[in-house]
């Protein structure tokens, strides 16, 4: 029977959730100001969490476990009535400090504009950093609804930082987004691009990316048949089997210094959503183990 509080990722034992010993750092963000169709990913963060304590610490694929290098879990961030500018700049001090200490932040959203804070803290100590972008949406509006902080902005806000990335999943975007990607020559993948040719696709975007990644993850690059809980929950998506492949590789052949999985919106009594995305989690922690150093 356990005596220590439950509010950890994976449940940890505190020798193993400390933050001095500790390798990663989760950072759970329950930030949500400009979600557009259906609300509650500041529900996020807590119900991944608490779905993590119900996971196998042993990874299936690589045969041994890994939370032994050390996973802590911050504290829930606080974020009330604060204006954009100041959550995000928050969100952004609070990942340089984790930097800071040569750990890697693990951020649960919330919503997908906290990526533009935490790419650019992770990007003061990698300055030739890359992101690896999975998402059913393109997010390169440059402001939407009078907002350059919407959610629908944040790859646009990553592409000013001239921090390159490569997107794959994407299958909705506007045609002021569609005519930025071919302007910029910003390489992308559709889940049909994917279907067949996972190999060679994945060649492809180890090409793009420099030897330093950040991923940022949101959960409706899946299927929604697979992770139902978002807030605009788009057909045709990733499977688990195919993401997972992906991230294996880039853990093998790429350094991870950084992640963010972003708009779990949970849909209870189903919680189908937050234990994929909990498992996501895990293995891009697993996945970064895999990292030459």
């Amino acid at each position: 029977m356990r005596n220590w509080p439950s509010n950890a990722f994976l449940d940890l034992e505190p020798e193993n959730a400390d933050r001095n010993q500790a390798r990663f750092v989760v950072l759970p963000i329950p930030y949500e100001q400009t979600t557009t169709y259906k609300q509650g990913c500041a529900r996020g963060p807590d119900a991944i969490i608490e779905a993590s304590a119900h996971l196998e610490n042993f990874d299936e694929h690589l045969q041994r476990e890994f939370h032994h290098i050390g996973i802590h879990t911050h504290p829930r961030f606080l974020l009330g009535t604060e204006d954009a500018d100041t959550a995000l700049a928050k969100i952004h001090d609070t990942a340089l400090t984790v930097f800071s200490e040569g750990k890697i932040p693990l951020s649960l959203g919330g919503e997908h504009s906290i990526t533009a804070p935490l790419v650019r803290a992770a990007r003061k100590h990698y300055p030739q950093l890359s992101v690896l972008h999975f998402d059913a949406h393109a997010d390169l509006r440059d402001t939407y609804r009078n907002s350059k902080y919407n959610h629908a902005c944040v790859m646009h806000r990553i592409f000013d930082m001239k921090v390159p990335f490569v997107s794959v999943g994407l299958r909705i975007y506007c045609q002021e987004e569609f005519e930025f990607l071919q302007k910029h020559h910003i390489p992308y993948f559709s889940p049909e691009d994917v279907v067949d040719t996972l190999t060679h696709v994945t060649e492809q975007i180890l090409e793009f990316l420099t030897p330093q990644v950040y991923i940022t993850f949101d959960i409706d690059a899946l299927d929604p048949s697979i992770a139902p809980g978002t807030g605009t929950p788009d057909p045709g998506g990733l499977t688990y089997r195919q993401s997972l492949a992906l991230l294996e590789t880039v853990g093998c052949r790429k350094q991870i210094v950084g992640a963010d999985i972003v708009e779990v919106m949970p849909i209870p009594p189903n919680h189908i959503t937050e234990f994929t995305a909990a498992r996501l989690a895990y293995k891009i922690i697993t996945c970064a183990q895999l990292s030459p150093q």
